[in-house]
């Protein structure tokens, strides 16, 4: 019989299960929750989204909205429960949480090659081919196993998740209703800060007492999802050209661009609940009722889920795996989502698209067939099999990664070079995508 084992029914897991699933290959498919739950599950839906509901830009000349297009067009399951779940987020793509993680368990079970199994797994199987995408919240006796056998230590960072807000106890007298530019609609509330205002909530927030890291783990945090305490500790400004940028956000009671702004974007279709946009935070939770209520329109916000961190956990994935994803030492196992370095539920889902893809090539006795290069999805294969092992760092799909030839460099204009780069990516992804389905 022809099978495959993966373990781990995150975003990763569930997209390796359905391409393999789709190519005739049997599919036992492992999951802890909810017999054993991590730190930041909530449920047992899989695909559960643990820290924001956006998937970020839809445009393609971003390097997300160019990875989620490659996805769409390799018939991603992620993508179509997506595109099902979404909510009004401006040019951002955000989903409904409840309905987006529904969606996928409902397609998973319904999938008659996929056998869901509830149950942990701490072991490599010994000759099956298996996936492990047991992503940033990696069990224990599973990081044992995978600490052992690859001889070194684990990487590590700290993943922050913001809170969300209860709609019907923001003070709407005291923020607007708009998106940045006016793209997309009125998709945020925005909650309009004064330089005096601004100044009481710094001082509050670099004052306030945070979570500390277990005395012997070093607090290590990814640039893409840093806490908005750590974020501030760079300097009273960072703040103000970060994630409180009043930038493209008229008051349109005054006119005028606000010293600072606090976006809330829907986390959900009724507009019931508010993710505060950068807010990822390790402040205690008294704390981070006392400095957010300092925020115009939140001074009496009820918190639906307060912000919190934990550990993510991934390979020296240069050192460790092949460019299928499968592992240097035991061509068998394969290592797909954040766990082989990558960042963010499309990255994660890129690589759970691919390791499924390489897998069941590899137990149908196919060829395997490599994404090109100058793809999204090849751009970060490249990152997470050919980075420095020295000095590997996670990193979010981003225009950098990508191949940059002398053609492209004449392109003075960045917006219309990225476009070029997306016309050549999506071209070459197409044809991949023909060769393996041939």
């Amino acid at each position: 019989m022809k099978e495959i084992i993966i373990v781990g029914g995150g975003l990763a897991g569930c997209e390796a299960a359905w391409q393999a699933a789709g190519a005739g290959i049997k599919v036992k498919l492992f999951e802890m929750r909810p017999s054993k739950m991590t730190e930041a599950h909530k449920t047992p839906l899989l695909a559960e989204l643990v820290c924001s509901n956006s998937l970020r830009s839809k445009e393609v000349s971003t390097g997300p909205g160019l990875l989620k297009k490659e996805l769409e067009i390799a018939g991603s399951l992620i993508m179509e429960a997506a595109e099902k779940s979404e909510v009004p987020a401006g040019s951002a793509f955000a989903v409904d949480r409840t309905l987006f993680s529904g969606y996928i368990t409902g397609a998973i079970e319904g999938q008659h090659n996929i056998e869901i199994i509830r149950e942990e797994v701490s072991v490599f199987p010994d000759s099956s081919v298996a996936i492990i995408a047991t992503g940033p919240l990696t069990s224990g006796a599973m990081a044992d196993t995978i600490k052992s056998f690859i001889g070194d230590e684990h990487l590590y960072f700290y993943d922050a998740i913001a809170p969300i807000i209860d709609a019907e106890s923001i003070d709407y007298s005291k923020v607007f209703i708009s998106s940045r530019y006016g793209k997309g609609g009125d998709d945020y509330v925005n909650c309009p800060m004064t330089r005096d205002e601004y100044s009481r909530f710094y001082e509050a927030l670099t004052e306030a007492d945070k979570v500390a890291a277990k005395e012997f783990e070093d607090i290590r945090v990814f640039e893409g999802c840093m806490p908005v305490e750590v974020m501030a500790e760079r300097g009273k400004d960072t703040l103000r050209f970060g994630p409180l940028k009043p930038v493209g956000l008229p008051d349109p009671r005054t006119g005028k661009i606000p010293y600072a702004v606090v976006q809330l974007r829907t986390e959900n279709r009724e507009k019931t609940a508010y993710n505060m946009v950068g807010f990822q935070t390790r402040l205690r939770w008294p704390e981070q009722k006392k400095v957010f209520s300092l925020i115009p329109g939140l001074e009496n916000a009820e918190f639906l889920r307060h912000g919190s961190i934990h550990r993510n956990t991934y390979i020296n994935s240069p050192r460790h795996l092949n460019k299928d994803l499968s592992l240097k030492k035991m061509g068998n196992i394969y290592f797909a989502g954040q766990i082989t370095g990558v960042e963010g539920y499309i990255e994660s889902t890129a690589m759970g698209l691919l390791a499924g893809i390489n897998a069941a090539r590899r137990v149908a006795g196919k060829e395997i067939i490599l994404p090109p290069g100058v793809t999204a999805h090849g751009s970060l294969i490249r990152h997470v099999t050919e980075s420095s092992p020295d000095n590997f760092q996670p990193s979010n799909i981003n225009f950098g990664l990508f191949p940059m030839n002398e053609e492209l460099q004449k392109i003075r204009d960045k917006k219309l070079r990225r476009l070029k780069i997306a016309e050549i990516a999506l071209g070459e992804w197409k044809d991949y995508i023909q060769k393996i389905s041939g």
